[in-house]
Order: C-alpha cells, then structure tokens, then sequence
C-alpha cells in the first residue's frame, strides 16, 4: 500500500525547532503528581494526557508515545491516568494545562474492554493495576472531555486513541443498537486526532504555542473538527444520495477504483458517469459553491458530501452508502476531505496523515521511555504490560482489509517500518536493563507477525489504488511478498549475545506466508514456541467473502508446509486456528459445515470468538443495514445474512464447541429442525451423540477446560487407544 515521498510531508517529526521548555530536559516518567512536577522544578504542564489505562513508560502504550514525543519537542507533559470521572476534581490534580489536554480512552476501545461480543460486563481490565475492571467509564474519551471541560473551560480538548479514531463520524454503536454522532460533537471536544497521531498533534502542539487559535487549524491532515460552511476555493462532491451526485464539476465517481484506470480513461467515464446523472432539485441547506465550469479537479481542495448524521441514522442503505465511500478515502496519496452534517455544522475529516517514514518510526522508538510502569503502582501486575513486556514492535499497518477488523481503520493500509538496527537496539534494551528477562524475546511483531516491509512494487500504482485489501480475493500481482528482511531481523535478532530464544507471536497472514517457503521455513524451525496462532475465520466461502479472507484451501497449504518444516526440525508443534461465529453472511448451514470440518480435523476449540461490531468496521456496517458496502450500494442491491438474536448466535458458538456435552441438546434440536438427524449418532463422520450426558459427565468436562496441563498438551501428537491419530491442533482439550 501506498508509501510516501518526502516532499509531501511539510516538517518530518523531529525538523521542529524545540519548544523553550526543553531545558528543563528528559523525566523519568513523565509526571502525574504536583510533587513530581515540584522536582522537575515545573510550574505547570504545557500538556496534559488523559489516559483510560494506567500509565506504562512503554512504546506499546499511547499514552507513552505521546507523550515522549511531545516531550522531545520540548514540552512538558503531565499524564492523568485512570481518574475519577464522577467530578472535575480528579482532571485538576495537575493544574491548568497551558496548550491543552489530551484524551484518550486507552488502547482498546472502552466499550469494547467493558462488554463481551454478547454484552455481558467484564469483571477483569488487561490495562488496569491487579487486572481490576470498572476503572474507567463507558465512551471514555466522551466523559473525560466533558470533565477537563468543567475543569478549564477555555483550555483546548483534543481527542484522539482507536476510540475516537473509530468514532470520529456517524457510527453505529452495539450497545444501544443505534447510530450516534461523531464523537466529536457528544464530547464537546475541540478538535479530533484520528489514525496514527505524532505528526498532527506535533503540529497542533506547536502551533498553539505560537498562539494560533485551535479554530484556524483546519489545514491539518489526520483531523476532524466542526464548520459551519465550506470554504471558498473548495470544490464539493455531493454524495448525499446513492447514484446521484450532484454536478459540480468533473469529479471522480467515489466508486471508481482509479488503480484499474489510466488518466485518460478515468476522464472518459466520468464524464459519462456525470452526463448520465439525472438532474435533480437543489438542497434548500446546500452550499452555494461558485465553480469555473471548466474547472479542472484539485484533489487537494475537494471535500466530499456524505449524507448527513439524520439521514444514515434514518435509512440503513445511505448508512451502507457513506461507510463504503468514507472506507475508500483512506489511502493518505489519494484521499478526499470529508463532510457531514450534524444537525447545523459540518464535521469536516481531513484526509489521512501520511504514513512516517523509517527514520521517524526509529525516532519514536527509541525515545527514552523507561519500559516500565510508573512507580505510583508499586509493582502491581498490570496484565497488559506483562504480556508485551518482552516483545518488540517492529512495524505498524495493515494492508489485509479484514472487514471485522480495526487495525485499517485506525493505523491504515500503509505498513510503516521500523530499521533494522532500531529493532536490534530495542532488543538489548529489553535484555540489559528490563526486570525478568530470561532471554526469551515474546515477539518480533504488530499487527500482523508477516508484513514487514511488504509494500507495492510501483508507487505511482500505490498512491492511486483505491482497493480495501492487497490480498483479497487474492494477492495482488503489485505486491511485494519478499519476506527476506524478515527472515534476515530473525537470523540477527537470535544471534545477539544472551539471546536464547525469539518468538513470533503476532497473528500470521498465511496467505502471504505461503509465497516463501524460506520464510515458513526459517518460522517453523527456529521461532514457534509449540504453538502458532493462524486465522482462517471459517471455511465456507459466504462468510469468508465477507470477511475479505482467503479460502480455506490456502489453509491447508499452509498446514503441509508448517507440518514438513515440523518433522524436518524434530519438533512437535502445533497450529492454532482461530474460528469467528456469527460473523454477517454466516448461515445455520455455514456453522454446520465449520463444525462438521472441525470433527474431520480432530479440532477442539477451548475457546470461541464470536464477532463483535465494533464502530466503523466494515462488517458492522453489514451487521446493522443488511447491505455489503465492499461492493456498489443501492436500494435493491442484495442483502447480507445477519446474525443478530442472542439464541443464533449462542447457536453458532454451540457448533464451534460440538464436543461439549452442555451445547448437544441444542445442537440436537437444530440438527432436527435442518432435517439433518443422520449428523446425530456415535459414528465418526456424526457430529454429537443421541445420548444424554449425565451430570457427572458434564462435571468432568467442565473441569478439563479449567485444568488442561502440559501434559494433556505433550498427548496432542499421539495416537489413541484405537490407533487413530490425535490430530487436535489448539490450545484446546485433547480428545477422548
């Protein structure tokens, strides 16, 4: 995906002139008391973060990177984390902030770290001192803003974190199952920090300090923010009805995917696609927009109209409409400015940023963070820090599209890559100076564990495609899918002194994996720590289609290769695939099939992941308006099988979990209802048994879940009394 020539950027990260309050140098934490303030010697903070997770001097935790960038830029930054949102006086411990405060929910969603996919409260918190939940509140960053806001009325909020990344226009929100505002506008906030944020809350951060008004900072790409009218020398794009944007000008139908179209070409059916539009009456609140009628189109100074926040609450299909179009506005060397209205404002979303380049990422990297959590916690577990202590990030992005997924949404298709040596240097700080560390390095990863400087083989290509995933319905012949530099960063990573060991536990794209042996090779061989986590989702090509993942028979591929490369190294290791119940396109019938390939496999899922409408996704789209945004929407386009009664989807998790004896009586009847009674029996090829378990049964099932050990795990490769081989590959019960 798109990667971005220097000149486009206008200050690279660290090219501003430092802030005067750099002399006061590096904290070793960054301060959240008045007391640690007094022994920096500071009178006030220039910036305040508002953190939902408590604070951990680590480059996997927003509020760290932020902060320390911030504080490279020389200014002071003060971190508020986990208040008391039930009064302003939590938000005051720390003074007045004089540039402003910024809010974040934490690294998850704060919805979605409350409630389970069924709505159900969650009584544990990963990012939480003792791993306790309920410290922070439902939509975090909303009450935050509104209490720093009561706090210092005049003092700038900005919002930013994947909560109101992914909030950031009209959504639809699971837990009141309706469509809300932009966060942006419930919070009060004064402005939106959307994506990956150091290169815009650098700018804004200076620009305050040269005393520009927040108002005026409408230029700032990766914001969005409230107008009440549309510039002059802006050309706007009405699509605010399906199929029928207005003519303004020789524009580019949102739908088009210029990739697949020269210059020329794309000229041509535009002007097709405009003459063909029929003509329609005015708005009666359109704006008056004075154009040359042969204009040519400064994509620089285009917005596009999207239906308003009344209208995609009001009709599903606009809903499906505004979602496809937003989605493909997102690569940063094409991407519009968009608009929508919310009662009588505009939310403006400028387009993306641009992606940082490898020296950037190395010099957020390698800030001076202490890699710990604040001292305040006085050696708490915080469980999120635990599992990353001694893991490395090693790029950011995600080209893949999984339309269930939010990684695209908040971080983008661009994968950003850190240099070899940064990565290298990240590991002999986690060896020489983190607490614990055993030689054991948890994970060379990101988002995904494989696209390490993966990108497109001609810029100009990348910077014009427009298409929601490199790798589906399959892999892109413009992609590059060399994993050398991988497997080179491996090979270095293990052979640095007091390194016994490197593994990779990001989730694995096998499709790109299967393109190099080598590759799959090097994995298998020297970084699987008995198991690996793959996710082929499901194996019928309904859902599969909507997930935008690949078929089930890449899977396989992937398993013989993983399996070869297994017995070649005299190892006994295992895959671990995971299944997604539920998911929008998903039928009874699909379920079944998943089911009844999982009793052909021997796989028994210990746990099961049904899905979750989370903000903006894709798929949540397809869950609330029953329309696929992934192809053109209209009002008579096909809809999308839905999963949404709690009975169905309890339904389709039972069959994910077909050898528990509590799901076979509902199994059992739906078997019946489906006319499918010849899946009822005791026979192999049979799914669940005629018989009632007893209760003593169903209490020793129950106590193998809890207590599966090591050594029920070493059985996984052996064969059962009858002579059939155990082939349970997951972190699962072995078979009886």
């Amino acid at each position: 995906m798109p990667t971005v020539a220097s000149h486009q950027v206008k200050t690279t990260l660290f090219e501003y002139p430092q802030y005067w309050a750099e002399c006061y140098g590096v904290s070793p934490y960054l301060p959240m008391s008045r007391e640690e303030m007094d022994e920096l010697g500071w009178d006030s903070c220039d910036i305040i973060i508002v953190t939902g997770d408590a604070y951990v001097d680590h480059p996997s935790f927003g509020m760290a990177i932020i902060g320390r960038l911030l504080e490279a830029q020389g200014f002071r930054v003060g971190i508020i984390a986990q208040p008391d949102w039930t009064s302003k006086t939590a938000f005051e411990v720390l003074g007045e902030p004089n540039l402003f405060f910024g809010v974040a929910a934490g690294n998850m969603d704060s919805m979605i770290n409350r409630y389970t996919a069924d709505r159900k409260p969650r009584s544990d918190d990963a990012y939480t001192p003792g791993g306790l939940g309920g410290k922070r509140p439902d939509r975090a960053s909303l009450v935050y803003s509104q209490r720093c806001k009561e706090a210092y009325s005049h003092v700038p909020v900005i919002l930013g974190g994947i909560e109101a990344s992914l909030r950031r226009i009209a959504h639809f929100d699971y837990w009141q199952e309706k469509v809300r505002h932009s966060i942006l506008l419930d919070a009060t906030a004064d402005m939106l920090i959307y994506g990956n944020a150091e290169r815009a809350v650098v700018e804004v951060a200076h620009r305050l300090s040269r005393g520009e008004p927040i108002v005026q900072m409408t230029d700032i790409r990766g914001t969005a923010f409230i107008r009440r009218d549309t510039p002059r020398g802006w050309q706007e794009i009405d699509s605010t009805r399906i199929d029928q944007p207005g003519k303004i000008d020789r524009i580019i139908n949102p739908y088009v995917n210029t990739r697949d179209l020269s210059e020329c070409e794309l000229e041509q059916r535009n002007a097709k696609w405009l003459d063909d539009v029929p003509s329609r009456p005015k708005r009666p609140d359109e704006h008056k927009l004075n154009f040359h009628p042969r204009a040519g189109l400064k994509r620089e100074r285009t917005v596009i109209r999207l239906p308003s926040f009344e209208k995609v609450r009001n009709d599903r299909a606009l809903y499906a409409h505004a979602n496809r179009v937003l989605h493909l506005e997102t690569n940063p060397g094409n991407a519009r400015a968009l608009v929508q209205k919310h009662g009588h404002v505009d939310l403006w979303i400028n387009p993306p940023p641009f992606p940082l380049s490898t020296d950037e990422m190395d010099g957020v990297f390698d800030l001076p963070y202490a890699r710990q959590p604040h001292p305040v916690y006085q050696g708490r577990r915080i469980p999120a820090y635990e599992m990353i202590r001694f893991s490395v990030n090693i790029m950011r992005g995600c080209f893949g599209g999984c339309t269930f997924c939010s990684i695209t949404e908040h971080e983008g298709r661009v994968i950003q890559n850190r240099s070899r040596d940064s990565i290298l240097r990240e590991v002999e700080a986690i060896r020489d100076k983190v607490p614990g560390f055993t030689g054991v390095i948890s994970d060379l990863g990101g988002p995904t564990a494989n696209m390490y400087r993966l990108a497109c083989k001609d810029p100009k290509i990348e910077a014009s495609c427009r298409k929601p995933s490199c790798v589906y319905p399959g892999i892109c012949s413009n992609l590059n899918t060399n994993h050398r530099p991988l497997i080179e960063l491996y090979r270095e990573a293990r052979a640095l002194p007091g390194i016994k060991k490197v593994l990779i536990s990001s989730g694995l794209r096998y499709d790109l994996a299967v393109e190099d042996s080598e590759y799959v090779r090097e994995l298998v061989t020297h970084h699987v720590g008995g198991y690996l986590k793959i996710a082929p989702e499901h194996t019928e090509q309904g859902p599969l289609s909507k997930m935008m993942k690949p078929g089930i028979g890449t899977y396989d591929r992937f398993k013989e290769m993983f399996e070869k490369y297994t017995r070649e190294a005299g190892k006994e290791q295992y895959l671990i695939p995971y299944f997604i119940a539920a998911h929008p396109g998903t039928t009874d019938e699909d379920m079944l099939n998943l089911a009844l390939w999982l009793k052909q496999h021997d796989f028994r899922a210990d746990q099961v992941q049904a899905f979750y409408p989370s903000p903006m996704a894709t798929a949540t789209t397809m869950y609330h308006t029953g329309k696929n945004p992934l192809q053109k929407v209209t009002y008579k386009s096909s809809g999308v099988e839905t999963v949404k009664s709690s009975q169905q989807r309890k339904l389709h998790k039972a069959l994910l979990r077909y050898h528990d004896p509590e799901n076979w009586p509902l199994i059992r009847k739906t078997l019946k209802a489906m006319g499918r009674t010849e899946l009822i029996g005791s026979g192999h090829k049979q799914l669940i048994p005629a018989y009632e378990p007893d209760e003593k049964s169903k209490k020793y099932q129950s106590h193998r879940r809890k207590n599966t050990t090591g050594a029920h795990r070493k059985r996984l490769g052996r064969k059962n009394s009858k002579g059939r081989k155990i082939r349970t590959q997951h972190t699962g019960l072995p078979p009886d």
